[in-house]
Order: structure tokens, then C-alpha cells, then sequence
């Protein structure tokens, strides 16, 4: 059908479809109520779809928004360990310890001035501190009432009261009380509001949260390249997952037997210092900072002061070259306790390395020299102008794949199942294949039968049976233009709630469907893709499927297949330790109900 006259179908499909809407408050079917009556009609067509799998030998892990941490024991995909080398940063190029750089303390004994001392800068303890991932509050809070939802007693109503001491989540909150503290309801002698501790949902931990680990720091030997020598230093360096770096792991900077963090979903309150001239008992009273849940852990403060504070002045310290050229970097890894798996997804750009340091300070109101002591933050990587300041890498140790798994993948056969697991695997999609089901004759006739396609879908069921005890699933599939990178959605006609990663792009789905805390299928909307071949004359791409933690974020980076050539992969995915198995579209006769196959609801111009 010429386009003037699917322009013209098109109007009167409109037509008629508001006028329908104004006399029926609901469609029951889709279709139903959009048009009626001669001469259109409406329907359901079902399509093969053509799936084949691919496997991943590595994907680049520097420049990331996240980064794994840990162990993932997966019982499909086996077991992951994922740690961390990564670069330390300064805040400032020549940095002053103490009141006065180190030149003027060596020339304190010469220049007639009383307050000019040696200030005999002294590490006094070193933390490395990583936040936990936490959601933004205000999508996390449907109600607003300051109750994240998976710790609400009912999310979506915010005179619920979580802790049961008689006083509504909201009214807790606007008084300033601790809405999950049953013994804190504002009317307490002495009350004062707003000091206490937040309690958070912690959404990018995957194991056994009870459990304590262990982290060990080391002093990294490699030098991080920014760019790439191969490329005349024109283009980034890449480095991947399965790169071994284990010669390069210096000496360990952690504290044999501080090495062990608990998980605690609460932030740590540190009060104002009292102040002396007045009667307020500030150190109960007044908050000077809120750390966030995290890892945190002390290091050898020898080794920060051998090469941090006694590098004051030195050209180690001249700029952020010479310093990555001559600190290089740490590697950060989580022993592996055997137990079930416990992984962190963190973000580099909030953490640090924090040292605290007393020095000698000359009080010019009594002439006395006292002791002042002072933090100075070292970050990991920082993020200015919307590009990376320092570079990490991701470097996973992984089981190999079980038998049939690794023989499901590159075999170039229509796959009965679908492997879907976070840098490991990809899929291709085929929506029309000319060779296998006469693609291009079905497009022609959908154009010839006058279709207006309604609504058109792929839909992955879970091979639950296949999966077994597996608990923590993708929670949402990413179906891409695997020739172009691009997206399927548009943006411009998505449906969007203030609801965090899975409250976007609802038209297009892909979300997760349970029953009894399992997953059952997703459901990945492709109409404007399908609307795009058959009425705009798109090129019917192959497609690419993974899963993704936020489907708002659509880059990719490079990878290599099995065969060692490059290909692309999308960072969401990379990012992730999860796994699912779906069925494909070459099932046996005992799952067809669940066979992957492209439904299409269409109204027709008869």
C-alpha cells in the first residue's frame, strides 16, 4: 500500500478512534473500541523469531559508571570474582600539609618570623572509604514520606506507620523523628529533631547480607594508561575483564585483623566538635557530616606517610602525571570465604582515601606551638566536565561455563534456549529472515494486507525448570539495533514515572513478570521498530539482547567475542553478575505455549 493512502487510512483511524473513546470508559481487548465496525477489523498474527547465541570472552572494564566487587556463585553461569585496580587521585596539584608548603618550613630557622615553624606533619590513621550504591530518595519514595519503599510498611501510603509506635510515617517526618525507631516518636524529653541515623535500601548487593568480609588493599605496580599508544595516543585505552594483572600487586597496604566490614544499611552520623565559647553541647546537637553506608577500612598509615606527606614540596607530588606516574595505584579485593556469594556494584567517583594528620601549630595569641590536626582526601577517580578524571579496570576470575552451555553458543543453529548472563553472553534477534521463513515476502505482505499494526511484541519466557535455585534474576532485558547500537524506544512517546530505572520507558517494558517470587517472562514492546520496516522502509536489522540495571543509559563499549574479535556490548551489561535462561524459538512440542514468537495486534482496512 502506497504511503498517501496508509496516511489516509491513518487519519481515519484517529477519527474514528476518538470518537469511540468519548462513549467507552475501557478497551477490553486491543483493538476493541479503537475502531468498529465495517470496513476495518481487527487481529492477531504470531511470527517466528530467530535467535542465536553468542559468547563473550571479555568486555572493556575501565571508564565504567560501575564496578563489581566480590563473589557471585551463580548456579547456571558458575562462579564470578571480580576485584579492582584502580588509580588514586590528587585534589589539588602541589599540595600544602599543615599552614605553610615546605618550602617556607625549611626556612623557618631564617626568616625573622615567630609563627614560621617546622610543623613535623604526622600521619595519625588512614581510612579507605567506598559508599554502597543506594537509590535516589525521591524515586524510591513513593509516598513521600521518607521511608524507602522496600522498608515501608505500605509504599504507597504515606499515613502508614513502619514502625508501630503510634505516630504516621508522614507526621514522623515532618517532626522530624525516626520513622523506623519504635522507641523515637518526637515526644521524648530532650528530643531534638532530625538527629538520627537514615536507614537505606541497599539495591546493589547481591548474597547474604548478614555476613561479614574481608577486604584487602595492595599497592598496584601498573602504570593505567588515558590513551592508547597504538593509536599515536589519539584514542583511549582499552582493557578488558580477563586481563591478568596478578604480577603487578604490591605490598598489602590494609591491617591484618582490621580488614573485616559488616554490612549495615544505616548511615553513620559525625557530630560538630563542642564549641568552646559558648554552653551548647554541639558533639549531641549538631551534625557536621553524614557518611553513608559502605566499606570502609583502615590502612597502613606508614605507607601514607613515607609517600604522601613526606612527598611535600617533592615533584612526586607536582602534578596528577607524576603522581599516577609514580603512586601508580591499588588493587582492592574481597576474599573469597566459599560461602554464598556476596557482590557490590560501586561507584569509583564516590570513594576515597581519607588521611588524617597532626601537626605542630603556632598559636600567635600566647607564642605556645600546639598540636592542630587536619584530613587531606585522596579520591580514586572523580568526574569533571561530564569525562573521567583517573582510570580503574574491573578484572573478573570466572568458572568456565558448564558443557552445554558453551556448546549452545556460536553454533549458528536457531537456539531452543536463550543464555542470558552479564559479560558472558549475547544474543542476536531476527525478526524476518529471508532465508529461514521468507522475510521479506511477510513484510510485503503485511503492507499488502493494509495492517495498521496496534501493538507488535517479543515475548521471553523463563525457563524456570532450567534455572533451578537461582534467586536473583535480570530485572529487566535490553532488546537493541544490534547494526546501529541504537535503542528501540523513543523517548519522545515513552511512558516515564518518577520511579527509578524501571519506572522508565514502560511502553517498551522488558520488565521482569513474577509469580511467587520467581520470574516468569518480559514482555519487550517493538512496535515503532516493526512501524519503521514495514510503513518507513527501515532496514530490518538483526537485534541485540542482554539485560540491562538502568535501560536509560544506552552506550556501549567494546568487547571480544569468543573468537577473539571485537564487539560491541552495551556497559549496562557489563556491569552486571546476573544470569537468566529463556526459551528460544526451536522448542520441543511440550513448551510451544512458551516459544519465543512476534506477536503482532493489528487493525485492517478491508
Amino acid at each position: 500500500m502506497k504511503f498517501s493512502r496508509m496516511m489516509k487510512v491513518s487519519t481515519l483511524v484517529g477519527a474514528l478512534f476518538l470518537m469511540t473513546a468519548s462513549c467507552e470508559d475501557e478497551l477490553d481487548t486491543i483493538g476493541e473500541g479503537v475502531v468498529g465496525g465495517e470496513p476495518f477489523t481487527t487481529g492477531k498474527a504470531e511470527y517466528d523469531v530467530f535467535a542465536f547465541n553468542k559468547g563473550i570472552a571479555a568486555v572493556q572494564t575501565n571508564r565504567l559508571p560501575l564496578y563489581q566487587l566480590g563473589t557471585y556463585n551463580d548456579p547456571v553461569y558458575g562462579k564470578r570474582k571480580a576485584s579492582i585496580i584502580t588509580q588514586v587521585t590528587l585534589p589539588s596539584s602541589e599540595p600544602i600539609f599543615g599552614d605553610f608548603s615546605q618550602t617556607t618550613e625549611n626556612n623557618a630557622d631564617s626568616d625573622d618570623n615567630d609563627s614560621t615553624i617546622p610543623e613535623e606533619e604526622t600521619v595519625k590513621e588512614v581510612y579507605l572509604f567506598i559508599p554502597f550504591q543506594t537509590p535516589p530518595s525521591v524515586s524510591n519514595d513513593s509516598d513521600g514520606d521518607g521511608v524507602a519503599n522496600e522498608l515501608d510498611d505500605d509504599p504507597f501510603d504515606p499515613t502508614s506507620d513502619s514502625d508501630g509506635d503510634g505516630v504516621t510515617d508522614i507526621d514522623e517526618k515532618n517532626i522530624g523523628s525516626n520513622p523506623l525507631d519504635p522507641d523515637e516518636d518526637g515526644s521524648g524529653e530532650g528530643f531534638v529533631a532530625n538527629i538520627f541515623p537514615r536507614t537505606f535500601d541497599l539495591d546493589s548487593i547481591y548474597g547474604d547480607r548478614t555476613q561479614t568480609f574481608d577486604i584487602t588493599v595492595s599497592r598496584s605496580t601498573y602504570f593505567l594508561r588515558d590513551l592508547d599508544p597504538n593509536t599515536n595516543f589519539e584514542e583511549r585505552q582499552r582493557y578488558f575483564s580477563n586481563q591478568d594483572f596478578s604480577s603487578f600487586v604490591g605490598e598489602e597496604l590494609t591491617i591484618p585483623g582490621q580488614k573485616t566490614v559488616t554490612i549495615d544499611n544505616q548511615e553513620t552520623l559525625i557530630f560538630a566538635e563542642d564549641d568552646p565559647d559558648t554552653d551548647v553541647d554541639e558533639s549531641e546537637t549538631v551534625v557536621a557530616t553524614r557518611r553513608p553506608p559502605g566499606i570502609r577500612v583502615p590502612l597502613n598509615p606508614d605507607f601514607f606517610q613515607e609517600n604522601i606527606l613526606d612527598k611535600e614540596g617533592q615533584p612526586e607530588l607536582l602534578s596528577q602525571s607524576n603522581f599516577a606516574n609514580f603512586f601508580r595505584g591499588i588493587h582492592i579485593s574481597a576474599a573469597d570465604t566459599d560461602l554464598e556469594q556476596l557482590m557490590f556494584l560501586l561507584d569509583l567517583t564516590e570513594a576515597n582515601i581519607t588521611i588524617t594528620y597532626e601537626y605542630d601549630d603556632y598559636n600567635t595569641e600566647d607564642g605556645e606551638v600546639e598540636t592542630a590536626e587536619r584530613d587531606y582526601t585522596l579520591n580514586l577517580l572523580a568526574v569533571s566536565n561530564n569525562s573521567f578524571v583517573g582510570n580503574a579496570i574491573n578484572i573478573f576470575e570466572e568458572d568456565p561455563l558448564m558443557p552445554d552451555i558453551e556448546g549452545a553458543l556460536d553454533n549458528g543453529e536457531n537456539a531452543s534456549r536463550i543464555y542470558v548472563k552479564g559479560a558472558k553472553t549475547l544474543a542476536e534477534i531476527r525478526l524476518f529472515e529471508e532465508t529461514l521463513n521468507g522475510g521479506g515476502a511477510i513484510i510485503n505482505q503485511i503492507r499488502e494486507n493494509n495492517w495498521i499494526i496496534n501493538e507488535a511484541n517479543l515475548v521471553f519466557y523463563v525457563d524456570r525448570t532450567a534455572l533451578g535455585s537461582v534467586v536473583d534474576e535480570p530485572p529487566r532485558l535490553y532488546l537493541y539495533n544490534a547494526e546501529t547500537n541504537a535503542p528501540l524506544y523513543n523517548i519522545a512517546t515513552e511512558n516515564i514515572i518518577n520511579e527509578g530505572p524501571l519506572g522508565l520507558y514502560l511502553n517498551y517494558d522488558g520488565i521482569i513478570e513474577k509469580e511467587n517470587e520467581r520470574g516468569v517472562k518480559y514482555t519487550i514492546r517493538i512496535t515503532e521498530h516493526l512501524n519503521n520496516i514495514i510503513v518507513r522502509d527501515a532496514t530490518n536489522a538483526s537485534l541485540g539482547l542482554t539485560l540491562t540495571s538502568n535501560i536509560d543509559f544506552a552506550t556501549v563499549q567494546e568487547g571480544m567475542d569468543s573468537s577473539g574479535d571485537g564487539i560491541d556490548i552495551p556497559i549496562r551489561a557489563s556491569i552486571s553478575p546476573l544470569g537468566t535462561i529463556l526459551y528460544g524459538s526451536n522448542v520441543d512440542a511440550a513448551n510451544e505455549d512458551k516459544k519465543l514468537k512476534l506477536e503482532i495486534y493489528y487493525t485492517e482496512a478491508n
